[in-house]
């Protein structure tokens, strides 16, 4: 009886330990995961300041542009 519950505890040992395998490299993968969704978020967010600070310029240039007054040339 020893020889089967040695059997039985080490057969369960052995799927307890590659369960636990298992779970270590799936929490490994998620904060991963959530590490690179962090960084796109962030760069995201900077790449579209900039876009807006950017596209805030070119409508002031452009209004400032309107309000210049005009030349008259020579003819």
């Amino acid at each position: 009886m020893t020889a089967t519950s040695k059997k039985s505890r080490d057969q369960a040992e052995s799927v307890f330990s590659k369960a636990q395998t298992q779970s270590m490299s799936l929490n490994r993968i998620i904060s991963e995961q959530d590490a690179v969704s962090q960084a796109r978020e962030a760069k995201t967010a900077r790449l579209r300041e900039l876009r807006l600070e950017k596209e805030a310029d070119d409508m002031a240039a452009a209004a400032a542009l309107a309000a210049a007054p005009k030349r008259v040339g020579k003819r």
